[in-house]
């Protein structure tokens, strides 16, 4: 049995960088232009080149979705644009529309992967791509485990499966909400999250018949934590993490837990086993609840929000290790989030256990003793006994 690839968003370089350090086999990108996540920062063409390098330099890879419904307005751009990432030698496209598989197809030597946008979520549909050239298919989240048994014992063919991050109201995120209600295109990057909004809930005399809470529909997240070894023993190729939009700290701890749990199965996949702690850590580092969803055939009310949710900002990641200096037991951190001296503070890195003790010491910039950290991106030093590396991330004791 083959080692899944872990495949891991990322919005800029930096969270590049930190995906892989953590341990992302692959990561996924927006481009310029021609993604589905047009509100994020994306990569200019200088980025991307520069994203690839480092990563090929670590044997990983790189793929950009191209996964828009084009209008005629875009039909011109496409191929220039396919040719740039060609040139840049990213290991895979990530489409949904059929034309730019054929664009690709006959124009590149690009390796094309089918978007989840295009809800493959049958065998047939799986065979039909698979005779138009494309690779890999990234099947819709709404599968079950029985429908991508089926289709993997029947079609030779990488697929790629969702196993964390933020699902959507509609089918595999192919929704026009947006467009009504913002003016805002979702199927070109613009997505608005109306699901996420809160309804008068009225009958058909216009009455409001909310209960309690304010009306909404959004679903709950994703995780397949607790179904990992299944998903291990149906040889999917590719697990795959949502959250282009997400925060370093995000990416670093789910592809970090992600990471270690598939590395423990194959040491001993007899004996192997997700601690409680491990899922605690993966609830905590989002602000949604997260449930197995379609994975188990048993989705229901409990997969959603009806009735409103409370989002509390998630304040747990105080700061990045810029270094450490052994010699005086010192790190240099950036900090992201406030603490003070005498805070209790966890620290997690992918080389190392997580390290728990309390700061009983702050330096600033200048090596002046201070008691608070209040200032955003402030530099910071804070004696510690234990080694750290450049990109361990610092959070909260919880």
């Amino acid at each position: 049995m083959k080692k899944p690839e872990l495949l891991a968003p990322a919005g800029d370089l930096e969270r590049l960088k930190v995906a892989i350090h953590y341990g992302a086999d692959a990561v996924y990108v927006g481009g310029p232009s021609l993604n589905l996540r047009a509100n994020a920062i994306n990569f200019t063409f200088d980025d991307l080149k520069e994203g690839v390098d480092y990563a090929h330099s670590l044997n990983k890879k790189v793929y950009v979705t191209v996964n828009i419904i084009p209008h005629e307005m875009e039909v011109k751009e496409l191929l220039p644009y396919l040719k740039k990432l060609e040139k840049i030698k990213v290991d895979a496209i990530i489409v949904s529309d059929p034309y730019i598989i054929d664009l690709a197809r006959k124009n590149t030597s690009l390796e094309i992967h089918l978007s989840t946008q295009q809800s493959a979520m049958n065998l047939e549909t799986v065979k039909f791509f698979k005779n138009e050239g494309v690779s890999r298919v990234v099947l819709a989240r709404e599968c079950s485990y029985d429908e991508i048994k089926y289709i993997k014992d029947n079609v030779d063919i990488e697929l790629e499966c969702f196993i964390h991050g933020a699902m959507c109201a509609s089918v595999s995120g192919r929704c026009v909400l947006s467009n009504y209600l913002t003016n805002r295109d979702s199927n070109r990057g613009g997505c608005s999250q109306i699901c996420r909004w809160d309804f008068d809930l009225l009958n058909d005399k216009m009455e409001n018949i909310n209960s309690v809470k304010p009306f909404t529909f959004c679903s709950k997240d994703l995780s397949l934590i607790t179904k990992l070894k299944e998903l291990i023993e149906l040889n999917v190729e590719s697990f795959k993490i949502e959250g282009r939009m997400r925060s370093i700290y995000y990416i670093a701890t789910v592809v970090s837990i992600y990471r270690k749990a598939i590395d423990r199965y194959f040491l001993d996949p007899n004996n192997y086993q997700v601690s409680k702690e491990e899922e605690r850590i993966l609830r905590r580092c989002a602000n949604r609840d997260s449930v197995v969803q379609f994975f188990d055939g048993t989705n229901n009310e409990e997969c959603g929000y009806y009735n409103g949710r409370e989002e509390v900002s998630n304040q747990d990641f105080l700061g990045i290790v810029l270094e450490y200096d052994k010699e005086n037991k010192m790190a240099k951190i950036e900090q992201r989030n406030y603490f003070e001296k005498n805070d209790e503070i966890t620290i997690f890195g992918p080389n190392h256990d997580d390290y728990t003790y309390t700061i009983n010491d702050i330096l600033d910039i200048d090596k002046n003793n201070i008691s608070v950290v209040n200032h955003p991106r402030q530099i910071v030093y804070i004696p510690c006994d234990y080694v750290l590396e450049p990109l361990d991330i610092i959070r909260k004791k919880f």
